[in-house]
């Protein structure tokens, strides 16, 4: 592509982003507008429960005491969170978003959220696993990627795209887990 094409291009992708960027910031306004220190508490916390150290001794916790199923429910778990993290990590780097609270480094860019990414992944593989608490995990992940408005650290289309990439991590996990389960199941009824 000519350096002009690249240029229009450019323009476009920037031109097709400019209302979202409006709706960040109208969102971003209106939520810093109305906190209050008694939720502050809890949104800390809900971040502070998605972060890496309790999310592996949560997996770790699931692999001890849940049942012969919970290794492999960990390691199912583990195998969304990797490619999460790994479209998200090149995804800060590429589009090197500052975070609405003002601080910029490219390697923990705004955009995409990886808390919002991580939760939505585990709700989803862990909702698949456990169907009664499905709808509750999903409104955990919700409220971690709300949290992380609420705490200034990104924006609402860094949480919804984080959530998408999540979603779609913990979704080719569970068809790729489930694909195998039924394979292994007709498996076992050739052999009988």
């Amino acid at each position: 592509m000519s350096p002009g094409g690249r240029l229009s291009a450019l323009v476009l992708a920037a031109s097709l982003f400019a209302p979202a960027e409006s709706l960040d910031w109208a969102v971003q306004r209106r939520v810093q507008a109305e906190r209050s220190p008694a939720l502050d508490r809890v949104m800390e916390a809900l971040t502070d429960g998605a972060k890496p150290p309790v999310v592996f001794g949560g997996l770790l916790l699931i692999a001890a005491f849940g049942g012969p199923a919970g290794p492999a429910i960990a390691r199912h778990a583990i195998y969304a969170l990797l490619p999460a993290n790994l479209v998200v990590e090149v995804t800060k780097r590429a589009v090197d978003r500052q975070r609405p609270e003002g601080t910029h480094k490219r390697s923990n860019a705004s955009f995409p959220s990886s808390h919002a990414a991580n939760a939505a992944a585990l709700a989803w593989v862990l909702g698949w696993h456990w169907r009664r608490a499905a709808p509750f995990l999903g409104a955990l992940a919700l409220a971690v990627a709300g949290s992380r408005i609420y705490l200034n650290r990104h924006f609402l289309s860094d949480v919804l795209v984080g959530v998408i990439i999540g979603v779609a991590c913990g979704w080719l996990v569970t068809r790729t887990v489930g694909r195998g389960a039924a394979w292994a199941s007709r498996d076992k009824r050739r052999v009988a």
